[in-house]
């Protein structure tokens, strides 16, 4: 069994390792259904470069991703490195999302759950359990869906509409997460995708549903200083862990 650390751990080449999380978290996005084929689109800064990004050359499915497909690109669509055409809608959107936020990740699906609450009319996040209270504060909104984006004015108005949040709700459309490295922006995807299912198949009974007390809401928001086991060693953690499964079930996005 392979043991894996984070880019800031024991690893001499950050691009290396930035490639083989890229490659296991795409994997991983197949293995917890969130993929949509060849389509959506995860990207990463490229470690000390932070004006072009790597991503799976489209074309490709992303339970076939191996670190040395990635394909670095620019802003302007330009491919710098590896073989392919970055797709234009990556281009669109991740290219000012990571220009503008900051960011080192952006992720963007279509994931079944999150969608299906974003269809609705009302497609706020409702703090009902503890892991939606736990997201509430980092969810920004866009509920203007535009069509295919096709010009990074798409994402220059989605980086706006962001701000210093982590996770965006596109109405109609889908989700974004965005983080410092790959554990963060995972985990956030993943804990999402629970909280929108929850949601919906709460929803679906007709009940009345029950919302967290504020004082609740805070509570869970607010890390305890007594905590063991802070949140980016949870992020960690829990993206090792996943990687040990994808070694198992769908192995060699390291090659």
């Amino acid at each position: 069994m392979s043991v894996h650390t984070l880019p800031t751990q024991l690893n001499p080449d950050p691009i290396r390792q930035a490639k083989i999380h890229l490659a296991a978290a795409l994997r991983l996005a197949v293995h917890d259904g969130f993929d949509e084929g060849i389509d959506n689109h995860f990207t990463v800064s490229v470690p000390g470069r932070e004006d072009q990004y790597m991503v799976l050359p489209f074309g490709l499915h992303w339970s076939e991703a191996r670190a040395s497909d990635m394909m670095v690109f620019n802003e302007a669509g330009k491919t710098l490195e590896g073989q392919g055409v970055v797709e234009l809608s990556a281009q669109s959107i991740h290219a000012p999302l990571h220009r503008i936020t900051g960011a080192n990740v952006v992720l963007h699906t279509h994931q079944p759950w999150a969608l299906a609450l974003n269809m609705l009319k009302d497609n706020r996040l409702i703090p009902a359990t503890q892991t939606a209270a736990f997201l509430l504060h980092r969810i920004a909104y866009d509920d203007s869906y535009t069509g295919l984006a096709a010009s990074l004015n798409e994402g220059e108005r989605l980086a706006g509409l962001m701000e210093n949040k982590s996770i965006m709700f596109l109405k109609n459309h889908g989700v974004i997460t965005v983080g410092n490295n790959m554990a963060e922006a995972y985990r956030l995807l993943y804990k999402l995708e629970r909280a929108c299912k929850t949601q919906v198949l709460a929803m679906s009974t007709g009940q009345p549903i029950h919302v967290l007390e504020q004082a609740v809401i805070d509570k869970v928001r607010t890390p305890s200083v007594d905590d063991r086991h802070p949140r980016s060693e949870r992020d960690r953690l829990y993206f090792e862990a996943m990687m040990r499964v994808i070694d198992r079930v769908n192995p060699g996005y390291e090659d």
